[in-house]
């Protein structure tokens, strides 16, 4: 008789783990089909069954994505960030992918780079990071990226792109450094005008108080003398 309730339980368990896994495999099989809306009942009650799953949570948030629903799929990843493992560099560049295409520029560099930190051959973050950089104009270390990601991926179909982007950066980041030493020597220049201005305003006022210490009427006058002068 036990024997006979030990078998039912196994089987039961058994039900359940194929029932959890056909929820988890139907949701990943309709959003390879492209059908990301269908996908997410099936994903949703595998997320239940089984809470622990990263992959889950990864596919839940990619049919957000796709479907455009980018709140939603921040949250999805937010909340599958801190339980991923070795999944941690790939829910991080997921989150900060959403964050770029969002245009944010500040998140979206914290994540790649949180990515990165966790797995320091994770060559995507790479990638995105350099993209977000160069939104925020920091040429210099996005070059930097591309250079690491081509690197990681020398044999990638978007080297050659990336190449040619590198040497455009090269010759903006140049550029920009001329600017920025010229707007340096500009307002260096400036500086030095307005402050030769100051000493030259200070020199007067200086020179005009010198000049009127022997005009002064106070206490220095000289005192009106009434009366004759006797001379002995």
């Amino acid at each position: 008789m036990m024997k006979k309730n030990i078998i039912t339980v196994v089987l039961i368990f058994s039900a359940v783990l194929c029932f959890g896994d056909s929820n988890f495999y139907e949701g990943e099989q309709l959003l390879m089909q492209g059908k990301p809306a269908q996908a997410l009942d099936p994903l949703a009650r595998a997320m239940s069954e089984n809470p622990s799953r990263v992959t889950t949570y990864i596919y839940i948030g990619i049919a957000y994505e796709q479907l455009g629903r980018v709140e939603e799929a921040i949250a999805v990843y937010r909340r599958a960030l801190p339980i991923a493992g070795i999944l941690t560099a790939n829910v991080a560049n997921n989150l900060a992918n959403v964050y770029f295409l969002r245009g944010n520029s500040d998140m979206a560099e914290q994540y790649y780079t949180q990515a990165i930190g966790f797995n320091s051959i994770y060559s995507n973050a790479y990638l995105g990071r350099a993209n977000t950089r160069i939104k925020t104009g920091n040429y210099k270390n996005a070059i930097a990226d591309y250079e690491h990601y081509i690197s990681l991926e020398p044999r990638s179909e978007q080297r050659g792109k990336i190449e040619s982007l590198i040497n455009l950066l090269h010759t903006e980041a140049a550029a920009e450094e001329m600017k920025k030493m010229l707007a340096e020597e500009e307002a260096r220049r400036i500086a030095e005008e307005r402050q030769k201005l100051l000493d030259a305003v200070s020199a007067s006022l200086q020179s005009a108080a010198d000049a009127s210490k022997g005009l002064s009427f106070g206490a220095e006058s000289v005192e009106g003398y009434v009366g004759e002068f006797e001379l002995e």
